[in-house]
């Protein structure tokens, strides 16, 4: 399949999101990397995928399963699947290693103010990017496509966040899983289940899920960052996304959802319904607005705390 010229208005992403239940840490350190990798990509690329129909821009959403990193296309605007690639990490193990050893050098030189070994160091590392870079370009032929500069930002993003990758498929997992469901999985839903992970980091698997498609939402952003979580990763997914029918517990935030669990027949040990209210419906002056998002964060908080504890404990996990 011969490769067409790039349009710059259209053949580029503008979000990247990482799965949070597969690409885990809690070090800062560790999620500025990430931010830094993600903000370099989406602010210079050249990007489409093969043999589709949608146009673009495109949002990138990567997760880690098992020994490939799921790279899924998807809409910016409402995070509906438009392509999906698994790429093996195999072929990339060697230059990945490289990459970290080649980093502390460069960061060892910057200490140590050598001009000459800085510039040594640089060299080895823009040649194994270049290196890593056309391996991409070739593991991803007639699939993704992209040039050279993406590519190598693509390979520091997969770098970035493939040593925090939780190792063990969901459904190899011994932990206990919720899922929570509202409206469109944009605001209520995702900060549950982020808080839930934050609270009990380790010790349970939480998802989200809506009952039909949303957008990302920037005020769950800013009272989520408040607290220390990073919600510019998250992707909205809908119910018709679930790799799993089974979960120990169920948690519905909406009228809707709660039919919606229902009449799709999810299997669960236990299954709850918070009425809480939606705060996108606010309407008023920005302090009002952030003010209903707070609120909702800590409502949601205080009924984690109080739940989550012995349902951890009746699941066989210390608290």
């Amino acid at each position: 399949m011969s490769k067409r010229a790039f349009d710059p208005e259209t053949d580029r992403i503008v979000t990247v999101t990482l799965d949070p239940n597969t690409i885990t840490s809690v070090d800062p350190d560790e999620v500025h990397e990430w931010r830094i990798a993600t903000y370099d990509l989406v602010d210079s690329n050249k990007f489409y995928p093969a043999r589709v129909s949608a146009k673009g821009p495109y949002a990138l959403h990567l997760s880690i399963i098992g020994n490939h990193v799921v790279l899924d296309v998807r809409d910016p605007v409402n995070f509906s699947p438009i392509a999906a690639h698994y790429l093996s990490l195999t072929p990339f193990r060697g230059l990945i290693r490289d990459y970290f050893r080649i980093r502390e050098s460069y960061y060892e030189a910057i200490r140590s103010a050598s001009t000459f070994q800085i510039e040594a160091v640089d060299m080895g590392r823009r040649g194994l990017h270049n290196q890593a870079a056309e391996l991409l370009i070739e593991r991803l032929d007639n699939k993704l496509v992209m040039d050279l500069e993406t590519a190598r930002r693509l390979f520091t993003l997969i770098c970035a966040i493939q040593p925090y990758a939780a190792r063990v498929a969901e459904k190899d997992s011994e932990l206990p899983t919720i899922l929570f469901v509202c409206s469109m999985n944009s605001v209520r839903s995702p900060i549950a289940a982020a808080l839930a992970r934050k609270h009990f980091p380790g010790r349970l698997i939480a998802r989200s899920a809506g009952v039909r498609s949303g957008k990302a939402d920037h005020f769950v952003h800013e009272v989520m960052e408040e607290i220390g979580i990073d919600m510019s990763v998250h992707t909205p997914h809908t119910m018709d996304e679930l790799m799993a029918s089974h979960f120990d517990l169920v948690i519905t935030l909406a009228e809707d959802a709660k039919k919606a669990v229902l009449d799709r027949g999810l299997e669960a040990g236990q299954m709850l319904y918070w009425n809480v209210p939606d705060p996108s419906e606010i309407e008023g002056r920005r302090e009002t607005v952030l003010a209903a998002y707070r609120d909702l964060r800590e409502d949601l908080d205080a009924r984690l705390l109080k739940t989550l504890p012995q349902f951890l404990v009746d699941a066989g996990q210390d608290v």
